[in-house]
C-alpha cells in the first residue's frame, strides 16, 4: 500500500495543480455547449432567486451532533418488525422512506445552485452569477451562524447502532460541483482573495478530516464505489486547495488500487454487479472514475490515457458500459430491485469520454437522454450534472 501517512504532512504545502493536458475534441465539446445552453441560462435564472439553505435549517433529534453538523441515515437500515424500537436491520437496496434526509437535499440543493451559477457565468461571463452564488458560498463554508462544520462525523447514522460512519462520506459527493464552481468563477473581480482563502481554508479542514479520522481511512479502503468516491472527492478538493501531496496520493491510489481491484478485464465492475443495484451502481461509479480521470490529468500524468499492464483503463470501463446505456435491455446482469426504470440519463462519463476520445457515438446517445432528471435517488447518484463547467 502507498505510504499514504507520509503525505498527511505535506498538506498544505503545494501550489495549484497543473491544467489537464489530454486533447479533447472541441467539435463535440461545442456540440455539448449546444445541447445545454439554453437548460444552463434556465436554470441559472432560477439560481438566482434562491436564497441559502445550509445544515442548520433543519435538525433531527436523532442526530449526534449539533446544530453545524451534517447528519443523514443509512439507506438501506428499517426498523426491526420482531423489535419495535431496537436496532435498525438492513435491507439492502431498499430505501427507508423515513429517514432524515434534509441535510443531504439541502447540499444537493446547494450543488445544483453553484453549478448552475457556474455554467452561466462560463457561457457569460455576467458578474451576477458569482455575485449570487457567493450568497450560497459563505451561508454554507465562512458564515458562523450557517456554517458547516468541516467533518461528517454523524452521515448515515444506523439507529440502535452507529451514531455516524465511514461510508457517509459519500454524501459529500455533492460538494463535487461547488468546487468546480470556484474553480471557474474565482478569478471573477467579484470574488475577493479573503472571501476565496476562506473557502480554501473551509475545504483544507475537511481534507485533513477525511484523510486522518478513521472514518475517512475506512472509506478510503472501501473495495467498491465509496473508494472510488473518496479518491473524487479528495482529488477534487485537493485541486481547488492546491495540496500536491494528495493530488499525487490519488493518481497513484487510482492506477495501482481502483482500477486493478475494481474493474475486471473485460471492463465491468464485479463488486457493483454482484449488488441488489447492479445497473445503477455501475453507472455510478464509472461515472466517479470517469471524474477522477479528468479532475487530475495533467501536463506530466494523463490519466485518460492510463492502462494497467493487463489493459485495463478508463477506456474499456466506457465501452464495456456504453453498449448497455443505448440499449438497457441488453443488460446481462439481474435488474435493480429499484429505480431500474430511472436509468440511464446523460451521464457524465458519455459526454467526458465522448470528448476525450472523439467519439460521436457516445455524444449522440448522451445527447438523446434525460439532462435534468427529478427522481431524487437519480439526483444523489448523479454529482455531476452541469458538464460546462468540466469541459
Amino acid at each position: 500500500m502507498i505510504r499514504f501517512f507520509v503525505f498527511l504532512g505535506l498538506l498544505l504545502l503545494g501550489s495549484l495543480a497543473a491544467p489537464a493536458s489530454s486533447r479533447p475534441d472541441r467539435r463535440l465539446a461545442r456540440q455539448a455547449e449546444a445541447v445545454l445552453r439554453a437548460q444552463v441560462l434556465e436554470q441559472a435564472a432560477w439560481a438566482l432567486h434562491q436564497a441559502p439553505v445550509t445544515v442548520t435549517s433543519a435538525t433531527s433529534s436523532r442526530s449526534a451532533g449539533g446544530p453545524h453538523d451534517f447528519f443523514s441515515e443509512g439507506d438501506y437500515w428499517w426498523p426491526d418488525p420482531n423489535n419495535p424500537g431496537g436496532p435498525y436491520i438492513q435491507r439492502d437496496g431498499l430505501t427507508n422512506p423515513e429517514n432524515f434526509v434534509a441535510h443531504r437535499q439541502a447540499m444537493i440543493r446547494f450543488s445544483r445552485i453553484i453549478g448552475a451559477l457556474a455554467s452561466a457565468y462560463k457561457l457569460t461571463h455576467d458578474q451576477q452569477y458569482v455575485r449570487h452564488a457567493l450568497v450560497h458560498l459563505r451561508a454554507w463554508f465562512t458564515h458562523p451562524a450557517t456554517r458547516m462544520n468541516p467533518s461528517l462525523q454523524f452521515a448515515q447514522a444506523i439507529m440502535g447502532k452507529f451514531t455516524g460512519r465511514g461510508i457517509g462520506i459519500i454524501d459529500t459527493i455533492q460538494l463535487l460541483e461547488v468546487v468546480q464552481g470556484v474553480l471557474v468563477m474565482e478569478r471573477d473581480k467579484a470574488f475577493s482573495s479573503q472571501e476565496l482563502a476562506g473557502i480554501k481554508g473551509w475545504f483544507a479542514q475537511y481534507l485533513t478530516w477525511l484523510t486522518t479520522h478513521s472514518y475517512g481511512q475506512d472509506e478510503m479502503n472501501a473495495q467498491n464505489n465509496h473508494g472510488t468516491c473518496w479518491v473524487m472527492q479528495v482529488s477534487s478538493f485537493a485541486r481547488l486547495t492546491g495540496n500536491q501531496a494528495l493530488l499525487s496520493f490519488c493518481r497513484e491510489r487510482y492506477k495501482t488500487v481502483l482500477l486493478p481491484t475494481q474493474m475486471a478485464a473485460n471492463g465491468s465492475f464485479p463488486l457493483e454487479t454482484k449488488r441488489t443495484k447492479p445497473y445503477g451502481y455501475s453507472l455510478f461509479n464509472l461515472d466517479a472514475m470517469t471524474m477522477i480521470c479528468q479532475i487530475l490529468s495533467d501536463k506530466r500524468d494523463n490519466l485518460w490515457a492510463y492502462q494497467t499492464p493487463d489493459g485495463r483503463s478508463i477506456r474499456k470501463g466506457i465501452e464495456f458500459l456504453y453498449p448497455y446505456v443505448a440499449d438497457k435491455n441488453a443488460w446481462p446482469f439481474p435488474k435493480d430491485v429499484m429505480y431500474w426504470d430511472n436509468w440511464p440519463v446523460a451521464q457524465p462519463f458519455l459526454v467526458m469520454g465522448a470528448v476525450q476520445f472523439g467519439n460521436p457515438q457516445w455524444l449522440k446517445t448522451w445527447q438523446q437522454l434525460n439532462h435534468a432528471p427529478e427522481v431524487e435517488e437519480v439526483i444523489r447518484n448523479l454529482p455531476v450534472r452541469n458538464p460546462l463547467i468540466w469541459l
